[in-house]
């Protein structure tokens, strides 16, 4: 069977067709204008539109020196699956993410040895304070939460991140509207220009950090970015007495997918601010090519609080170099409700006094 070919509007999306009054392209439902040749244009670049190409090289990590390895000892959560990673010092601890006391069993093997660490700069007690300073300002929070609000567990743990290099070159086209109004004695009209623009060039990105462990939330671990690479030493396991390490459990190339997402959204967002003077521009296709991509193993250095008021749990996170501190806090409802009725009030005495202005004047 014959294939058919449909030409759409790429203003509305609706059906075109040629206007031989005018000699032109024309769509019959936002009356828009196309000279031909322009019109043909723009379906050959829309079916010539290059896909997305975003392959990595994950030789990612380093070998184990002979006798490295053996300073140090790895263990699993029985409760919640946690692989922690800490020197051979360390007989028993408890578990980071659940609580639980677990003791450290077998030799770290099977694994890569990360290429960079960034040593903790901040220590327990600055982590402590932070708690309460995030505690300051929040008007919705519960006053008896500050009070009754223990930390359960205060740990410094080294996460074990994928840093991602990549050269990007993208060809970007979006649609756009400028808006003309005016009026005359008898009518107002509105006059909309459409547009279409491209956007082609290269982009870098060095160290595109993912976290390799499936325990830690991505969001939070994103939150508390970025870290100061310059600061990052080559890896020895020195750093890591007296801390815990989580050992990664998601590979480099299951990273790749969260890797691409964030170049691709940073790579559209950087074309998308040269795309000015206009009213609304939206984005019609994108195509970005990667090259050079690598990846490299590091582990970044967070502090862990753990808390636990009327039986939930609350977890936050600090950055280990930067003191960056987030994490959810729970809401007064009836502070909550006081303050939407405050507004509902202040809305209402607005609309008042607009009543009574209408009937005054």
């Amino acid at each position: 069977m014959a294939a058919i070919k449909e030409y759409k509007c790429p203003c509305c999306g609706g059906a075109v067709e040629f206007d031989s009054k005018i000699q032109k392209i024309k769509c019959p439902y936002c009356d828009t204008e196309f000279d031909t040749e322009a019109f043909t244009a723009h379906e050959e670049e829309v079916q010539n539109a290059k896909p997305d190409e975003m392959d990595w090289e994950t030789t990612a990590g380093g070998a184990w020196e002979q006798g490295e390895e053996s300073t140090l000892r790895s263990y699993v959560c029985n409760s919640c699956g946690g692989e922690i990673v800490c020197d051979e010092n360390t007989a028993a601890t408890s578990c980071p993410y659940c609580g639980n006391p677990v003791v450290m069993m077998g030799q770290v093997s099977g694994a890569l040895k990360p290429d960079y660490v960034i040593p903790f700069k901040i220590d327990k007690k600055a982590a402590k304070e932070a708690l309460q300073r995030h505690y300051k300002g929040k008007k919705l929070l519960p006053k008896i939460f500050k009070k009754e609000n223990h930390i359960d567990e205060i740990k410094g743990v080294y996460v074990p991140f994928w840093l991602f290099d990549a050269d990007a070159d993208a060809d970007i086209r979006y649609k756009a509207t400028r808006v003309r109004t005016w009026s005359d004695s008898d009518y107002d009209y509105t006059e909309t220009s459409y547009y279409s623009i491209g956007r082609s060039g290269d982009i870098g990105f060095d160290r595109v950090p993912v976290d390799g462990s499936s325990k830690m939330p991505d969001d939070l671990m994103e939150s508390i970015e970025p870290f100061k690479f310059e600061d990052a030493v080559d890896f020895k396991t020195a750093y890591l007495a007296g801390y815990l390490a989580d050992k990664y459990d998601v590979t480099a190339e299951q990273s790749i997918d969260r890797a691409n997402e964030r170049i691709k959204r940073s790579t559209e967002d950087a074309f998308a601010s040269t795309v000015k003077g206009y009213h609304s521009v939206t984005t019609e296709n994108s195509s970005i090519r990667l090259h050079n991509g690598k990846a490299k193993y590091a582990l970044y250095p967070v502090w862990l609080l753990n808390t636990t008021w009327k039986g939930k749990k609350y977890l936050f996170a600090m950055n280990g170099q930067t003191g960056k501190f987030v994490g959810d806090l729970p809401v007064d409802n009836g502070l909550y409700f006081k303050w939407l009725g405050g507004l509902t009030a202040g809305f209402g005495v607005i609309a008042l006094i607009a009543y009574f202005l209408f009937w005054l004047f």
